[in-house]
């Protein structure tokens, strides 16, 4: 097994853990510091997980629940805000990759005035789209093959770390998908301060591992925001992203490697934890919410 990131064949045991009765393994690799899951071993590796297996785990049933469509409400009203502050134009064509029920693209049709396609692998989720006039496909190669324009947006929120060739998926999303001068929208947990560990996250991304990648697949970062949202005012359990194709049509540089992970993440639940004890109702807000997502 690879580093997705590097390339790399050398990585040491990072973490033992379980997540919904099944035991997981973390691996950190040992030239650029990545943690991620080995694919050999991780039942979400497999395609057919997101198809059959993913909501029900997560869930409990494959229809969306409430707290599903608030937390992607949120979400969306968030990333929106970056759109508009960060994008000298306003996006005219939006691919939202994870589209799930389609609320951020329903926001962003309703904010914009766009075109919106999104691609999403779970059918119930796909039929609840469709139901808001909301084209969803089933997934990334589905989208290619129906020759679509390029989009001028490309948002990819929560699904980074579920990606088992993360880099790959960038570079085919890039050239296949991407407008030359659009932006791509990402947001993933961040590692230092999100529990991180899950079944269905093959990777976990700390700012510095994040921009490494993005730089690989052929992209520059033009902002990043630590935040909390929709789940705390401050902890920072979030990483957004919103970035532009380099130039240059290959990586411009070896991967920079990150040290003390270990130490980093420690010192960053140290803090979680103070700030909980401190500060206990703006460190998780009072909402209807449970788990943290």
């Amino acid at each position: 097994m690879k580093c997705s990131l590097c390339g790399s064949e050398n990585r040491s045991t990072f973490a033992r853990v379980e997540s919904f009765g099944y035991p997981l393994v973390y691996y950190q690799c040992d030239n650029c510091g990545l943690i991620y899951q080995s694919l050999e071993e991780s039942q979400a590796a497999d395609p057919q997980f997101y198809r059959e297996t993913y909501r029900k785990i997560y869930q409990a049933d494959e229809e969306p629940s409430e707290k599903d469509l608030w937390v992607q409400e949120k979400r969306a009203e968030h990333l929106i805000s970056i759109v508009q502050d960060q994008m000298n134009d306003l996006p005219e064509r939006v691919l939202d990759i994870g589209a799930s029920t389609g609320v951020l693209l329903n926001m962003m049709r309703e904010k914009f005035g766009c075109k919106v396609f999104g691609v999403e692998p779970g059918d119930a989720y796909r039929a609840y789209a469709s139901q808001i006039g909301i084209e969803l496909f089933s997934s990334i190669e589905t989208l290619i093959d129906s020759d679509a324009e390029k989009f001028n947006l490309i948002s990819i929120s929560h699904v980074l770390e579920h990606f088992a060739d993360p880099v790959s998926e960038l570079i085919k999303i890039k050239g296949e998908l991407l407008d030359d001068e659009g932006c791509l929208l990402i947001e993933v947990p961040n590692f230092y301060a999100h529990d991180s560990y899950e079944l269905a996250h093959l990777t976990c991304f700390t700012p510095h591992t994040l921009r490494e990648l993005l730089n690989q697949a052929g992209f520059r970062v033009v902002f990043m925001k630590k935040h909390g949202i929709p789940r705390s005012e401050l902890l920072n359990l979030y990483l957004t992203v919103l970035a532009k194709a380099s130039l240059e049509t290959e990586a411009s540089e070896q991967v920079k490697k990150e040290n003390l992970v270990g130490a980093k993440r420690k010192l960053g639940f140290l803090y979680r934890r103070l700030i909980q004890k401190l500060f206990p109702h703006k460190a998780w807000l009072p909402i209807a919410v449970i788990d943290e997502g």
